[in-house]
């Protein structure tokens, strides 16, 4: 990837407590081929206030945030975006001018994702975990239309605390139910885990659901997706996820949206380091509402973004209802 890096040149990054190189390339592809100058770099940090405060004493443009800190984040930022504020957990910080404001675009993916792939909104549903990002994604059911579900979680406090505030039940196991939607949005199934090679749910259950979902990106066909894919289920990828949400942050960082095929590139790219398409199975993408905030003008010196890329010029249309909609 070739950059040329001046003293105008904006930075942005992500926290994370295992850094990956997805976001990093996906961000930096795109920045390349619109003709942007921005650079992205992955970072972990055992001082979060000492990190947080160095995004807004450097300029730093945007940073993407990941587990433990989406939490952890909300005391050091200065607003909360709607999507973030209903959720109590962030994924993204922009800062303006030393003013730093938080999002959620795993909301954003996850609520898109649900559309794009037709999922019944009577399907019941189970959903393990209890994190951060179990917020967006049991937030994003709620305000979808989703009403028949279960938190499973063994930490029954957080659990317990997810389910009640959007109306769903929690249980420590699931038991003998056989909900129709599967949802892991735990570790189980990541590369490089101690459960790497295990399966969310039994087999039992996994033959009796209709859609298979896992957020786990790392790899992107889990043992969870893999078996779900061999018996015919409908699947949704943690691949899909990540993807979708870091478009949103990308656009949220630069005010341009790539095209569907820009954006498709830049995934195949992110995942395989390829410029093909062919091995991409992404639905099409859907714009995400959003007050965007001030841009900054930045392209590279002697470029251009690509013609068919799409400016945004302050707000961008969404099927996603902000998070609390139906409260």
């Amino acid at each position: 990837m070739q950059m040329n890096p001046n003293r105008d040149t904006q930075l942005c990054m992500s926290l994370s407590g295992r850094p990956g190189n997805f976001g990093l390339r996906f961000h930096n592809h795109l920045y390349e081929q619109l003709g942007l100058n921005f650079y992205y770099k992955a970072f972990s940090s055992q001082d979060l206030p000492g990190a947080v405060g160095g995004i807004r004493a450097l300029g730093i443009r945007g940073c993407g945030v990941s587990m433990p800190f989406k939490e952890a984040c909300i005391a050091l930022v200065d607003e909360l975006d709607a999507s973030a504020a209903a959720i109590q957990s962030i994924n993204t910080i922009v800062n303006t001018h030393g003013h730093l404001k938080a999002y959620n675009t795993d909301y954003i993916a996850i609520a898109q994702l649900l559309e794009t792939h037709q999922v019944p909104k009577e399907s019941t549903f189970a959903l393990r975990g209890s994190g951060g990002m179990a917020k967006a994604v049991a937030s994003a059911l709620r305000d979808g239309g989703y009403q028949n579900g279960v938190i499973v979680a063994r930490n029954e406090q957080a659990g317990r605390a997810l389910a009640e505030s959007l109306g769903y039940q929690w249980q420590a196991e699931l038991g003998s139910q056989r909900p129709q939607m599967l949802i892991n949005v735990t570790p189980i199934g990541m590369s490089g885990g101690p459960e790497a090679d295990q399966l969310a749910f039994d087999a039992e259950t996994i033959a009796a659901a209709e859609t298979v979902f896992d957020v786990v990106a790392i790899p992107s066909e889990t043992p969870l997706i893999v078996r779900g894919r061999a018996e015919g289920k409908r699947v949704i990828t943690g691949l899909e996820v990540i993807a979708i949400q870091a478009l949103e942050q990308f656009v949220l960082y630069t005010g341009v949206r790539p095209t569907d095929e820009q954006f498709k590139k830049a995934v195949e790219f992110a995942r395989d380091g390829r410029n093909s398409v062919s091995q991409v199975h992404l639905p099409p993408i859907l714009p995400a509402s959003k007050d965007l905030p001030p841009q900054p003008t930045n392209r590279a010196r002697g470029s251009h973004a690509s013609p068919h890329s799409q400016p945004e010029s302050g707000r961008t249309r969404t099927v996603a209802r902000s998070p609390g909609a139906h409260r």
